[in-house]
């Protein structure tokens, strides 16, 4: 049994020296190589990076990867179950993640709890509404069976975040199937001429709001575990701007 994680980066960076870890440089269509293999090779939506962010390179490792595990992590954020002074040799190994799915289907970082936003409510004061309602309709048609699950996760206030899991190959090929025809069908029918930079990258942005409805759905049995920052986070700047977008967005 074997576990791949890709590591996806638009740079070079330090990388986990773990042999589990495949650095993808994400978004390589058209780009100076890095030294790592591209997210252009194979199977690839390496063009669709731009607005779909890290999962460009989700979708390579889903075609193009074969491991009985198959994860993603991000150059600035990684797992750790043991956090060390040293974070680089903090990085969960291959050797800590096996023991791990003894009794579970999937390895998720610890969720965040948005206290006085939903799940909805911080997405549409961040972006755009129109991004979950139309992902809402597009569920109506092709997964009605998800809407109640849909509905209820969007009145919470706790959920998962950057796109950062392992999973048992089989469950992430469920997954895969699920979560890029959904993708796929949002980018037919959303305008996103005028979105800002960041705004573009909605359907990254969207698929993680989707995670734990497909997974609550599917009675998927998972971990948590903490994500480890590689960079120093400034919660207070973070934590101003969250508030300054729910009080001056509608």
């Amino acid at each position: 049994m074997n576990a791949k994680v890709i590591v996806a980066t638009h740079k070079t960076y330090r990388m986990p020296t773990d042999p589990m870890y495949v650095p993808v440089h994400v978004g390589a269509e058209g780009k100076p190589s890095l030294g790592y293999i591209g997210d252009n090779t194979g199977d690839n939506i390496s063009l669709k990076n731009k607005n779909y962010c890290e999962l460009s390179g989700l979708y390579w490792a889903w075609k193009n990867l074969d491991a009985d595990y198959l994860g993603i992590a991000h150059y600035r954020r990684h797992f750790s179950i043991r956090p060390k002074k040293d974070k680089w040799n903090s990085i969960l190994s291959e050797k800590e993640l096996m023991p791990l799915f003894s009794d579970c289907d999937v390895v998720l970082p610890k969720p965040r709890d948005y206290f006085i936003e939903t799940n909805y409510s911080q997405y549409a004061h961040a972006h755009h509404a129109i991004d979950l309602d139309t992902t809402r309709e597009i569920l109506t048609e092709k997964y009605p069976e998800y809407i109640p699950v849909y509905d209820d996760y969007m009145k919470r206030t706790i959920g998962h975040r950057f796109n950062m899991f392992i999973m048992k190959r089989d469950v992430l090929n469920r997954y895969c199937e699920w979560l890029f025809d959904i993708l796929f069908e949002l980018e037919k029918r959303l305008d996103i001429s005028q979105y800002s930079l960041n705004d573009s990258r909605v359907f990254g942005f969207v698929s993680e709001r989707l995670l734990d409805v497909w997974l609550e759905k599917n009675a998927i049995q998972y971990k948590e575990i903490p994500c480890m920052f590689m960079e120093k986070q400034n919660w207070i700047v973070k934590g101003f701007k969250f508030l300054v977008r729910k009080l001056t967005r509608k």
